[in-house]
């Protein structure tokens, strides 16, 4: 039977220096030699890997949809695993292609389209740039920059916050008699006083 897969594929960067279609031709022709329509193939991002993977520490990832018969997947893993050039590879069946998907992959099609060249296997991720609030929006420290009005200290984040005016009481561990609620209609006395 027939079920639309979503794979995720890391591909060697040094291939994809060669060239990103021929490296993505790769995935495709080995999906399409065991049978798969293929739906939608794109890049998804360049990253760094969270461990070395046969010697690499970056790798560049494809994202594919594709419909396949669930007998060819032994096949379609085997051919993946001896693959040198895919690093790692992920099959998730799904219901149906996500929306939109179709069209970033027919974007990766468009005369203008450029991949990036990956950068080079030691080279870490660039840190994000930090956002500026904007103007009278409040910044990290919970405060738009401006002194408080008419000189009143601002609260201190790790100042105690005050006790509630309504607290319950609590028995202390000295008493061994519970506090008595209000309107309870049970009398004070002990069972041995109320004998006697």
């Amino acid at each position: 039977m027939s079920q639309i897969y979503e794979g995720m594929f890391l591909l060697d960067n040094d291939v994809v220096r060669e060239g990103y279609e021929g490296a993505k031709a790769l995935v495709t022709g080995a999906l399409d030699k065991h049978g798969a329509t293929l739906l939608s193939a794109r890049r998804w991002d360049e990253r760094r890997l969270a461990y070395p993977i046969k010697g690499r520490r970056r790798a560049t990832f494809l994202i594919t949809y594709y419909q396949i018969d669930g007998n060819e997947i032994p096949g379609l893993r085997r051919e993946f695993d001896l693959s040198e050039k895919v690093l790692r590879y992920l099959f998730n069946s799904v219901d149906a292609v996500p929306e939109g998907e179709v069209e970033l992959a027919q974007a990766e099609g468009a005369t203008d389209f450029t991949v990036p060249e990956p950068p080079a296997d030691d080279a870490p991720d660039p840190e994000p740039e930090p956002e500026e609030p904007e103007e009278g929006e409040e910044g990290e420290e919970g405060t738009s920059g401006e002194a408080a009005p008419d000189g009143a200290e601002q609260a201190s984040e790790d100042a105690p916050e005050p006790a509630s005016e309504e607290a319950p009481e609590v028995a202390s561990p000295e008493t061994s008699e519970a506090p008595a609620s209000e309107g309870s209609d049970e009398s004070d006395e002990t069972p041995e006083k109320q004998e006697a």
